[in-house]
This record gives structure tokens, C-alpha cells and sequence, in this order.
């Protein structure tokens, strides 16, 4: 569906020249408006709420007995009903509920999913199938099918619930001495971790943490009794915490911090808790008061956790549980009293709540408007939704204990959230400097990163106001999101993005200012720049409901830029261009919800126009669709020595 194209120039002082077109447009307060298709507006609204939700609609309380027994209910439900849906095992069905379940660890994570539900509802048989029978025949489909990282963590997981004496435990008890080999063969790192060199091999950090955990559940387990290749293994996944980072480069040293570094982190304490070595857990321990610091304040009132980078919506929900339920077993690490953990517990999972669909017994992960990092695949849509059920299962037993411990019988329905407005340094030494601002002041909450995707200049990891009211990104593209995209003359674009040469955050934490020597090349391999002999100097500020981005650009030498642009994709989806006074203001609502977005000046003309994406990918977000785009073009822009070039915009919201 394409959008209505409105054209609008500046000239240098940053007035209006193209009056005649202008006024035209004045008179008539053009109005565009993206009407989504009836069924999915349906689908967002007809939610089926569990007796919790329906009954304390309008409390201001949370009982912990009411929200453990909705919690329960509600597994014992869907687990029994994906449970009956499998047939048989051999062969597995492609399809479970629907759903296709030959992705990448579709079958470990089931295991782990029956594994876990088995102790937390003291169950062996689950729709009239034998639990153990079922894991044992899963760990075969992984083993023949070449399951690896996480299939082999939650197979070990699965087994490690049934106790951890395998002289009494039934699943061990219940497999024959060749599905015995098959499984201990499956919980060997090495399928992806080469311990002669000490890589991982072709993975990201994080996946360290997964290695350590699984080695570690082996040494528990009797597996494995080499206690050396144990310590050497967990050396490795510690060592950014104890070589002095806070937090994990998940891309070493490309500057990749995202929701994996709180995840490898606590990986990395559960493993060394696990075998024992105090010396690691003293030494993961800064990181994870630091970046429990840093997700306290990077949540959202929904229990919404990193805004930027491969969140997946569902996954940052299912996040806050799981760190609610980690701090809640570690209270050394909380970042805010356990009732107001508990809040935000419990906003996370009615979010997860609302998107899962009792009708097709998943989650809505490939929904209208849905995006999805390249590896959640279609053929994944069953594992994620299962990942769900085990997530919250290990969760909830684990959160459950602290509340009951800590005599917490209620907490407030509402999560409440202190302002806060400062600058998080990721890495600050030689090189380039990679962190987050966030800001928090009233309505209004954003993260701006520096930070390096999987691409250069990847959307999700681009320097823009994540969570800004209104303004949201669409998932894993090259795509300029308020941050320019250069086409230069020999052909490359480049944009000033993936960290940047300096960074100056402001005393009061209400501005930043950055600067880039080196650039990113749209869409090249994460980590490389180039020197176009070009400085972009960017300063951010927050002023009351306004952010404000100044950018000048100053050439070392004669510079042409053949085209400069940028866009300003927003979950609003009506459109209409205002006048107040004498500013030009393109303002985007929705639902209560206002983004006026105003180039207030610019030292070339600039193009304005406005996208609507329909079922293009550009239109499809972590959380929902983006129906609109608003389009900042400039083109054949000469820059000279002496005479830097600049331009602002504002965004404001009501």
C-alpha cells in the first residue's frame, strides 16, 4: 500500500520555499490514515483472559496464591495439549499443534520443557504419555539431526530434573545402554566448542555461557569426570568478567552489547555455582549488579525490557521473568525491592499472556506487523512458543520460593518506575566507544545506543530513541532510522553509526554529544569504517517533551554527497501535516498518541514525504506493525573545508 507523497524544501535559513505548494497543503491539512485488515484488529483485541485477570481488573493488588495458581492453571492446560497433540516419535511429526517443529532445537527444548514441568507439577505422565519414554526418544531425533548449543543445554537440563543421582533417576533408568551413549554423546560442548583453541566455533560470546552451563550440569550429573577440562572451559566463558568487563561483547571486539550480555552473564554465575568456583562468581558479580542496574532502568511500565537489538518482543518479556526470578534467588543483585519485582514479573508474563493465542495454542510470534530476527525462521514457531512454556516454568518455581520466603502475599498490579536520565559506558578505553543514554522523565522513555549490529548499520542497533513515544524500528534491516544514510559519489552509503570515535554525555544526563570520524558501511561486515574525510557531530537533548537532534558535518576536504536521507518509522497511523505559527509540523497519531516531527532547520533543502509499508517488511516491528514512515531526503549536497553544514529535527510527543 504506498504512501501519499507531501514534498517540502528548506532553504538554508531553514524557511519554507516552495510556498505556492505550501499553501496548498495548509488549506487542505492533508490526512493520510493505514487501515489494518478487520481480522487483525480483531486478533488484538480478542484476547481469552485467565479468572485472574478478569477479576482484578480494577484491584490494585496482585495476590501471589491468585497469580501462582493462574500460572499453574495455565501450563497444566497447554503443556497437556501439545503433549497429546505428538502421536508418535518415530518418525516426529513434522507439526505439533499446527506448528512446524523441525527448526533448530525444536525437539531439545521440548525436552526441557517436559522435563521441567515433571518436577514443577510432580508428574510423570502428562496426556496419558510417559514422560521420561518421550525425552528419551527426543534426545534421539536431536542426536540423528545434529542438535546442537541450546538442544544439547536443554536435553541436559531435561535430564538434570529427574534428579541428580542417576542411580535413581527415571529417565537415566529408562534408556538402554545405547540411548545412554547416544545421550551422553549429545551433551558434549564440543559439538561447538573447540577446546584445543578455545573458540567457539562460528558462534556469538553468549554462547559461552551456554557451553559452561551444559559442562557443568555434566561434571554434576557424573557424565563427565575430567574436573580440569571443566575449570578450562568455565575460564573461558568468564573471561571478559574477569579480564574487568561489566558487561559481554557478544562480538568480540566489534561492540555487539545487547540483551545477551545480562543473559551470558548469569549463564556464566549459574554454571560456576554449579561447580563450585567461588573465585568466578566474585568475579561475575560487578557485571550483574551493574546490568541489573541497567535493566531496571531500561524497562518499560509492559515489563519491556532492552528496547534495541535482537529483542523479539516475546523473548524481552520472557527476560524479565527470568531475571525477576534470578535476582529474586540472588537478592545481592536486585536493582529494586522484590514487590516490585514482582510487579514487573507480572507485567511481563500479561503481556505474554495477551499475545499467546488459546485458540492455536502458540504464541503470536509470525502475527501482521510482526518482524523477527532472520534465524527465527517459520520452522521455529513451535520451539519458540515451547521456549515460552519452559521459560516460565523454571522461572515461576524459582520467583515463587523467594515471594513465599520473603512473605510477599500481594504486590501493586501497577509497576512504578523512577525517573532517571544517564549515560551507561559499555566500553570507554582505547578505540571505539560504544554505550547507551536512557532517559526516563514522565511519558516519556527511551534508550539511544552506540552500539555495532550483526551488519553495519543495522536498524535495531542504529543511535536512535528506542521506546520513544511513537517511534519505533522495523526489525533487522539497513535501513536509516533517524540516523542519515550518505550516498557518496564513488557509491558507498555510509552512516554514522556502530559505536562512535567519542562520546560526551552531559553532567545532568539530559544530553549526549557524539562524534564520527570513521563510518560504518550500510549493510558491511560489523565492525569495519572507513575515513571519508567527512566529521559527523551529533548532539542529542531532551527539553521538556521535545528531543532535539543537531548534526553537523565538516569536510577535511571538498566533499559532494549525492544523496542524503532518512527516515522516522512510527506505530502511529494517521498522518497530517499542521501549521503552527510559522513552524511546518508533520504530525503522526494514533490511539491517544502524538509524534510531531519537525526539521526546524537545514543548510540544504530537504524532501519530505511519507510511506505507508502495509505488509512490507519495513512495516513490520518487535512488537507490532509500523504502518507509517516519514521520509527526510536531501540530494547533490557540496561540502568545503571551513564551511561545516548542518541541520536539526525534533521530535515531540503529547
Amino acid at each position: 500500500m504506498p504512501g501519499r507523497m507531501i514534498n517540502v524544501s528548506l532553504s538554508e535559513s531553514g524557511r519554507l520555499i516552495d510556498q505556492k505548494l505550501i499553501d496548498n497543503t495548509m488549506r487542505r491539512r492533508i490526512l493520510l490514515t493505514v487501515k489494518m485488515p478487520g481480522l487483525v484488529l480483531a486478533s488484538l483485541l480478542c484476547f481469552n483472559y485467565d479468572s485472574l485477570a478478569q477479576t482484578t481488573a480494577d484491584a490494585s493488588q496482585i495476590q501471589t496464591s491468585n497469580l501462582d495458581q493462574q500460572i499453574r492453571d495455565f501450563l497444566q492446560r497447554e503443556v497437556t495439549a501439545h503433549v497429546a497433540d505428538i502421536k508418535a516419535l518415530d518418525p516426529p511429526p513434522e507439526r505439533v499443534v499446527g506448528a512446524l517443529a523441525t527448526g533448530e532445537f525444536s525437539w531439545g527444548t521440548f525436552m526441557r520443557t517436559l522435563g521441567a514441568y515433571s518436577e514443577f507439577a510432580g508428574t510423570k505422565t502428562i496426556a496419558n504419555h510417559d514422560v521420561p519414554h518421550m525425552i528419551g526418544k527426543m534426545a534421539q531425533i536431536e542426536w540423528i539431526r545434529g542438535g546442537k548449543t541450546w538442544a544439547q543445554l536443554y536435553a541436559a537440563m531435561a535430564l538434570e530434573s529427574f534428579g541428580t543421582d542417576l542411580k535413581d533417576n527415571v529417565l537415566w533408568l529408562a534408556l538402554s545402554s545405547e540411548e545412554r551413549a547416544t545421550y551422553i554423546a549429545l551433551l558434549d560442548p564440543g559439538r561447538f566448542y573447540d577446546a584445543k583453541t578455545h573458540t567457539l566455533i562460528h558462534l556469538p560470546e553468549n554462547y559461552f555461557g551456554v557451553a559452561a552451563r551444559i559442562a557443568a550440569i555434566d561434571y554434576e550429573l557424573g557424565l563427565n569426570k575430567d574436573r580440569a577440562s571443566l575449570d578450562d572451559l568455565l575460564n573461558q566463558a568468564a573471561r571478559q568478567f574477569t579480564g574487568g568487563a561489566l558487561f559481554a561483547d557478544d562480538a568480540l571486539p566489534t561492540g555487539r552489547y545487547d540483551r545477551y550480555s545480562n543473559e551470558y552473564a548469569r549463564a556464566v554465575y549459574d554454571a560456576a555455582e554449579l561447580a563450585g568456583r567461588d573465585d568466578l562468581l566474585k568475579a561475575v558479580a560487578p557485571s550483574l549488579k551493574e546490568q541489573m542496574k541497567l535493566w531496571w532502568d531500561l524497562l518499560s511500565p509492559d515489563g519491556y525490557g532492552y528496547s534495541w537489538g535482537r529483542s523479539l518482543g516475546a523473548i524481552s518479556y520472557m527476560d524479565t521473568m527470568e531475571i525477576a526470578a534470578f535476582v529474586g534467588k540472588h537478592p545481592e543483585f536486585r536493582p529494586a525491592p522484590l514487590p516490585q519485582l514482582a510487579s514487573a514479573y507480572f507485567a511481563a508474563w500479561s503481556w505474554l499472556r495477551r499475545d499467546f493465542n488459546d485458540e492455536t495454542h502458540l504464541l503470536s510470534i509470525f502475527a501482521f506487523g510482526r518482524g523477527d530476527y532472520s534465524y527465527i525462521t517459520k520452522d521455529r514457531e513451535w520451539q519458540q512458543t515451547t521456549t515460552f512454556f519452559g521459560k516460565v516454568i523454571a522461572a515461576h518455581q524459582m520467583f515463587v520460593k523467594a515471594l513465599e520466603k520473603e512473605g510477599v502475599k500481594s504486590f501493586s498490579r501497577q509497576l512504578s518506575l523512577a525517573d532517571v536520565a544517564r549515560f551507561e559506558y559499555f566500553r570507554n578505553g582505547p578505540g571505539r566507544k560504544f554505550g547507551v543514554w536512557i532517559v526516563r522523565q514522565g511519558n516519556i522513555h527511551f534508550e539511544l545506543p552506540f552500539v555495532t549490529g550483526p551488519k553495519a548499520a543495522t536498524s535495531d542497533y542504529e543511535p536512535a530513541p528506542h521506546g520513544f513515544p511513537g517511534f519505533v524500528v522495523p526489525v533487522e534491516k539497513i535501513y536509516p532510522c533517524l540516523v542519515p544514510f550518505l550516498e557518496l559519489e564513488d557509491g558507498r552509503t555510509i552512516a554514522p553509526a556502530d559505536g562512535a570515535d567519542e562520546i560526551r554525555p552531559a553532567a545532568d544526563g539530559k544530553s549526549v554529544t557524539a562524534f564520527w570520524k570513521r563510518w560504518a558501511v550500510a549493510g558491511s561486515k560489523a565492525g569495519e569504517t572507513v575515513d571519508p574525510t567527512l566529521v559527523s557531530e551529533v548532539t542529542w537533548s531532551l527539553q521538556g517533551n521535545s528531543l532535539h537532534r543537531v548534526e553537523s558535518l565538516i569536510a577535511s576536504k571538498p566533499l559532494k554527497i549525492r544523496r542524503l536521507w532518512l527516515a522516522i518509522p512510527s506505530r502511529n497511523s494517521h498522518f497530517e501535516t499542521v501549521e503552527l505559527g510559522n513552524a511546518r509540523i508533520e504530525r503522526l497519531t494514533s490511539n491517544g498518541t502524538t509524534l510531531d516531527v519537525q526539521v526546524k532547520h537545514a543548510d540544504w533543502p530537504v524532501q519530505i514525504s511519507a510511506y505507508a509499508t502495509g505488509d512490507d517488511s519495513l512495516g513490520r516491528g518487535d512488537r507490532g506493525a509500523i504502518p507509517l514512515h516519514l521520509i527526510l531526503e536531501s540530494k547533490s549536497i557540496s561540502l568545503t573545508p571551513g564551511a561545516p553544514g548542518s541541520w536539526e529535527i525534533t521530535l515531540s510527543t503529547q
